[in-house]
């Protein structure tokens, strides 16, 4: 197979099979897996496991919508696409149960995509007749955006819990705007047994509301929890989709929830193990007394009109960083002797809200507060990243002198 594939002009079999793997040669059956994997500690005994579902699209997955559309889809949201036909969910569930549901949510949402042809919207404002926000559908719940991309009709999906009819006060809503409101057969992909799917869109328009009503009452019965049909597994291995097949494949299929997080001799971990971004501090204390200094600082900058906004921007950032480090830095029982002082006021006469009245104040502030910060810190990627946004908040400023 390895000559084979070299005679073809790839590497080897391997790579072949890599470069090759989102054809519908080789993708025929556009096989797709959705993976969770989860840690009870509310059991008497903790456990871990990790949970598998397959299913078969009618086309391949990036036919159906591209990845920034399955992203902002309800759901679909949770997990990113580890290879062609596997998709991982990087958050550990806090139970077994959840990570089925999560699956099962998610492939409503596929079917319901595969089935309509809908995209998901980013035009909220759309959902109101008029684009006005005080004409919103009565007892809306559960509520998700879509569109037609043929038409580019805007769609709109609400699953709440009442009985599956259109009562008086959405009736006379329908009426009143002139939008269809009906509700499916289909039991829907938010809660099904639960809550109830009803569509609605904008009647004026002369969009074809019944052909699109009969593809959403013909979406086959919706995969559940209660009717798992996946594989379960005990302990976090990873699981290799078909078309997992490069180191860099294998890589991108580990939930980074399931990464432990060891600390280094400049960084530690600023959550927990099963968190899935792997956000660090500096392996450093900085005192309660600089802490409360820093924010002082900060505090007095961003009320400067001496300074670009954009200096907020960054600022915010940093205030917002520097709180999650001293609460990290510090024990919990002495850190809940202090209010929030990085998100108090400051006094209009503080001293140095005085001497941000200056571009000259405000660069030196910025300098003080990073001398501070340089002092405080070993010298590591997350500290970096924040005398970064110093440095430009000074070159900004300085611009004014």
């Amino acid at each position: 197979m390895d000559i084979a594939a070299r005679s073809a002009s790839f590497e080897n079999y391997a790579h072949a099979r890599n470069q090759l793997k989102n054809s519908d040669a080789i993708n025929s059956g556009n096989q797709l897996f959705f993976s969770v994997y989860w840690y009870d500690r509310e059991s008497d005994k903790f456990k871990a496991g990790r949970e598998v579902l397959e299913i078969k699209l009618s086309f391949p997955l990036l036919k159906l919508a591209t990845k920034n559309e399955l992203k902002d889809s309800s759901g679909l949201g949770w997990f990113r696409p580890a290879s062609s036909d596997h998709f991982v969910c990087d958050h550990v569930s806090r139970s077994q149960d959840e990570a089925r549901g999560k699956i099962c949510k998610a492939i409503r949402v596929l079917r319901f995509i595969e089935t309509t042809g809908l995209k998901p919207s980013r035009d909220y404002d759309a959902a109101y007749p008029n684009r006005d926000h005080n004409n919103k559908l009565p007892k809306n719940d559960h509520s998700t955006d879509w569109y037609d991309p043929d038409t580019g009709q805007f769609i709109l999906i609400d699953e709440p819990y009442p009985e599956r009819v259109v009562d008086d006060e959405r009736a006379a809503w329908a009426n009143k705007h002139n939008w269809h409101l009906q509700s499916s057969k289909w039991p829907g992909m938010c809660f099904p047994g639960r809550s109830n799917m009803f569509v609605s869109t904008d009647a004026s328009t002369g969009y074809d509301f019944k052909s699109l009503m009969a593809k959403i009452d013909n979406i086959p019965y919706p995969v559940t929890a209660e009717n798992w049909a996946g594989m379960s597994s005990k302990g976090h291995d990873t699981f290799f989709s078909p078309f997992c097949i490069t180191p860099q494949d294998k890589k991108r299929a580990v939930a980074k929830g399931t990464i432990y997080r060891w600390s280094s001799s400049k960084t530690i971990p600023m959550i927990s193990w099963d968190a899935p971004f792997n956000e660090r501090r500096p392996n450093a204390v900085m005192s309660i007394e600089s802490h409360q200094l820093a924010a002082k600082l900060i505090k007095a900058i961003e009320q400067s009109p001496a300074k670009p906004w954009s200096v907020n921007t960054r600022l915010s950032l940093i205030k917002s960083k520097l709180e999650g480090w001293f609460l990290s830095e510090h024990e919990r029982n002495i850190t809940d002797k202090f209010d929030l002082f990085y998100y108090d006021g400051i006094d209009s006469d503080d001293q140095y809200v005085l001497q941000a009245h200056s571009s000259e104040g405000v660069i030196s502030l910025l300098r003080q507060l990073k001398d501070m910060l340089l002092d405080a810190y070993v010298d590591c990627q997350p500290l970096r990243r924040m005398i970064g946004k110093l440095d430009t908040s000074i070159k900004l400023t300085s611009k004014l002198l």
